[in-house]
């Protein structure tokens, strides 16, 4: 591969910036990636909204590489980090433009983010690597739940490369609006399982102040209480600082946040979140973030409550978005079972992968 090149792509701060045209041209390449492997153009989205992502930096570094054929940015491959426990975990990515594939530029991008992992002295790799293929030969991790496609290109990659099959999880889909009389009576239901000791709260981009510690404690349980299998993630620890900073990001780009949380009114502790996120063109679906609910207050239908509320006062504050799109661990059957209540179908399916590193 003489005429490619692999360079690490300077982050912006604003893209109107001059060194902004590498990181803009890694967007396009993630972009059209997403729309030919999806056939879709509901993961499409412009690079005003994901560079707060990447600005994220001092609790959640990354970096980003790039491969360019005669000087044009053609993939791009991703690392990210995370403090605490889980610093020794690095999560890995690579896209590469569907016309210029099978000429090893995904391997050369592979391997080269793994070596950016070892030399900041992470030793184990995730990949999430959607899987579009259906039917032929299937893969399966040690859960037992879900499948991926054994003769994909991802798979083979992944397999020749070291990785290990240990979770599947789903992308589910639901389109908007919801059938109003459906969503009050399971909303009315849930509401009356949770009862008098359950109170329901609502807010959109900023954390009231009362309830920072409460989300900071939820945000940290979440990265440990989501199922994991054999990824065994560590706590990823969070602050109200980093909640904080977290939301100022946030606050920078053209998304908008819905979210909703249940107060334990004995406690006047918060129990579970779920959190929506709005793109600003409403011809675009819907992101359901984060959802949890703590395993001491399961089963009292918060999740179903929660999900439903925030669905309800999505549809009264900016109604018109097509559609809501999420993604779930495939054994976790009780956040399935609330989604497909909710009337979320299955799109696609993401392999899960672990490497540890040499």
């Amino acid at each position: 591969m003489t005429d490619v090149s692999i360079d690490e792509v300077v982050i912006p701060q604003r893209l109107d910036a001059p060194e902004a045209a590498d990181f803009i041209a890694a967007i396009e390449v993630r972009n059209a990636v997403h729309a030919h492997d999806s056939g879709t153009r509901d993961e499409v989205r412009p690079p005003e909204e994901i560079l707060p992502i990447w600005r994220k930096q001092e609790f959640e570094p990354k970096r980003m590489l790039v491969a360019r054929l005669h000087g044009r940015i053609v993939a791009r491959g991703m690392v990210e980090y995370r403090l605490g426990d889980a610093a020794d975990t690095a999560w890995l990515h690579t896209e590469v433009l569907p016309e210029v594939r099978g000429r090893g530029m995904g391997r050369a991008l592979a391997e080269r983010i793994e070596e950016l992992a070892r030399s900041d002295g992470r030793s184990k790799a995730i990949v999430y690597a959607p899987s579009w293929r259906t039917g032929g030969e299937r893969l399966h991790p040690p859960t037992g739940a879900g499948d991926v496609p054994a003769e994909s290109r991802e798979t083979r990659l992944l397999l020749s490369l070291g990785y290990r099959l240990e979770q599947v999880e789903r992308g589910s889909r639901v389109s908007l609006p919801l059938d109003a009389a459906r969503l009050d009576a399971l909303l009315e239901e849930a509401s009356a399982v949770a009862g008098s000791d359950y109170r329901l709260h609502l807010w959109g981009a900023r954390t009231p102040p009362e309830w920072r510690e409460g989300i900071v404690h939820l945000l940290t349980r979440m990265s440990t209480e989501a199922p994991s299998a054999g990824l065994e993630e560590a706590e990823d620890p969070w602050t109200v600082e980093r909640l904080i900073a977290d939301e100022n990001e946030a606050a920078a780009g053209p998304r908008t946040p819905f979210v909703a949380a249940a107060e334990h009114v004995p406690s006047g502790r918060l129990v579970g979140f779920t959190e929506l996120v709005t793109p600003a063109d409403r011809a675009r679906p819907v992101d359901q973030e984060d959802t949890i609910v703590l395993t001491e207050h399961r089963g009292h239908r918060l999740g179903m409550l929660l999900k439903a509320a925030n669905l309800a006062e999505l549809e009264r504050r900016e109604p018109g978005h097509p559609a809501v799109i999420t993604y779930n661990a495939e054994e976790n059957r009780h956040m399935l079972a609330v989604n497909e209540a909710l009337g979320f179908e299955p799109f696609v399916y993401e392999g899960a992968w672990r490497k540890d590193l040499p």
